[in-house]
């Protein structure tokens, strides 16, 4: 079990309207607005992933954060990456910071979501028929929204989509 969870956990997602959050390891489509306020708000900070969301990573490494992945794969394959076996442990590994970000994937997020007490959660206000990975179901009455933020399809983006943050209620 974790002990002295001192951090600020955070789940940071993007899902569509079924809680689908990717297929074939990839997102379900480009937001650049969305990677603009991942980066804005993960920077600084650590992140925690599991293997495939690193492997999904077009570059490795997120720069400027402290880099989670947990596996049991070898260490050497995530330069730039602390490793950690477990949840527990890279929770544990956290203990020190102040703001850490769970990043994915689905078996990530469906382990973690009952430790995190804040939630940013970006949603696509469109359903993926192909979606192959998904986020957890969430009890909103455990949650408030402190925060939303709407946006219309664009010429960059092709759905709507809305910012949200929601806090766990105490």
């Amino acid at each position: 079990m974790i002990k002295e969870q001192k951090a600020e956990v955070a789940i940071i997602v993007i899902v569509d309207q079924n809680n689908g959050i990717g297929k074939d390891g990839d997102l379900l489509c480009h937001l650049p607005n969305d990677l603009k306020h991942f980066k804005k708000i993960t920077t600084g900070h650590t992140i925690i992933m599991g293997r495939k969301t690193y492997e999904s990573l077009p570059k490795g490494a997120l720069p400027n954060r402290i880099n989670i992945v947990i596996t049991s794969d070898n260490a050497d394959n995530y330069p730039g990456c602390i490793v950690a076996r477990s949840v527990d442990e890279a929770i544990l590994l956290t203990k020190d910071k102040e703001k850490v970000f769970i990043i994915g994937g689905g078996k990530i997020y469906s382990s973690t979501l009952h430790l995190a007490n804040k939630l940013y959660l970006t949603r696509i206000h469109h359903k993926f028929k192909d979606a192959d990975t998904f986020f957890p179901e969430i009890d909103f009455n455990n949650w408030e929204l402190i925060e939303e933020e709407k946006h219309k399809a664009d010429d960059k983006h092709l759905y709507d989509y809305s910012f949200t943050t929601f806090i766990k209620k105490e």
